[in-house]
Order: C-alpha cells, then sequence, then structure tokens
C-alpha cells in the first residue's frame, strides 16, 4: 500500500448532487466550485473523514462561518447550511446575510436541489422561519 499526504485545508465545503461530488475551495482572493464524477460514497468517506480529524485535534472552541455555496438564482447569490444547529443562511443578491433558525436537514435538501431558490424560498423558508439578519444590526427579515 503507498501512502499520500493529503492537505484539505483549502476545501470550505462538500456536497454530493445527481453522480457529482460537489466542492467548495478557497482559493485565497476567491471561492471556487468543482463537481467531479463520483459516488455517493465519496461524500460519505469525506464527512466521516471530516468527523475522524475533528475527534482527533480537540482544540479550543472556536465558532466556524457557515460555509456558503454560490447559487445561480436573481434573488440569492449564496446559501449555505449548519446541520449541527439547523440553520440556513441566506446571502441575498443586495449583500444582506440573514440566518434562518429551525431548518430542517430536508428543508435544506430541497432547497439545495430546487430549479428556482427564489420561488422555493418565498414558498417554504420566508415568514416560516425565525430569522436574524447577520451582516448589519438594522434589517428586517426577507
Amino acid at each position: 500500500m503507498k501512502l499520500s499526504k493529503v492537505d484539505l485545508s483549502s476545501l470550505l465545503a462538500i456536497a454530493h448532487s445527481d453522480g457529482y461530488l460537489q466542492l467548495l475551495l478557497d482559493r485565497g482572493d476567491e471561492l471556487e466550485f468543482l463537481e467531479i464524477p463520483a459516488p455517493i460514497q465519496a461524500y460519505e468517506g469525506l464527512q466521516e473523514l471530516n468527523e475522524i480529524i475533528a475527534e482527533t485535534h480537540a482544540l479550543a472552541f472556536e465558532e466556524e462561518p457557515i460555509a456558503m455555496l454560490p447559487v445561480s438564482s436573481t434573488m440569492a447569490a449564496a446559501v449555505g447550511y449548519d446541520r449541527d444547529e439547523c440553520i440556513l443562511q441566506v446571502e441575498f443578491q443586495n449583500g444582506a446575510i440573514y440566518q434562518y433558525s429551525g431548518v430542517e436537514p430536508e428543508t435544506w435538501e430541497d432547497l439545495h436541489a430546487t430549479d428556482s431558490i427564489g420561488k422555493f424560498f418565498n414558498d417554504e423558508i420566508k415568514g416560516r422561519y425565525e430569522c436574524d439578519r447577520i451582516d448589519n444590526t438594522d434589517g428586517y427579515c426577507y
């Protein structure tokens, strides 16, 4: 068996959809979104690896920002989800960033898979979940 050293420090988020492993990479001055053909097991393996690494490096707790995935939408520029806290984060095209509390994982998965982020947001998120604007203290919930 040959072992290779792997540096995944620029990997911000992963997802799997329609037979593709989706990766969000931090390239320093920009984010890069890649899709690689891969079975769901590749996604599950990376999640398991992340859990193993997290357990071995019990460092002081520091809140991590929610990794955002760029989306093609006239309403939103990016969306992200914290599965542990059930928080949906939406960055709107106008730059406002809101977090919606109590959003079920299934709702996130449906949002992530929809053809129309704006329609899904208006039908399933807006007005149904408690929200906070996090980029500015002044503002109302969408």
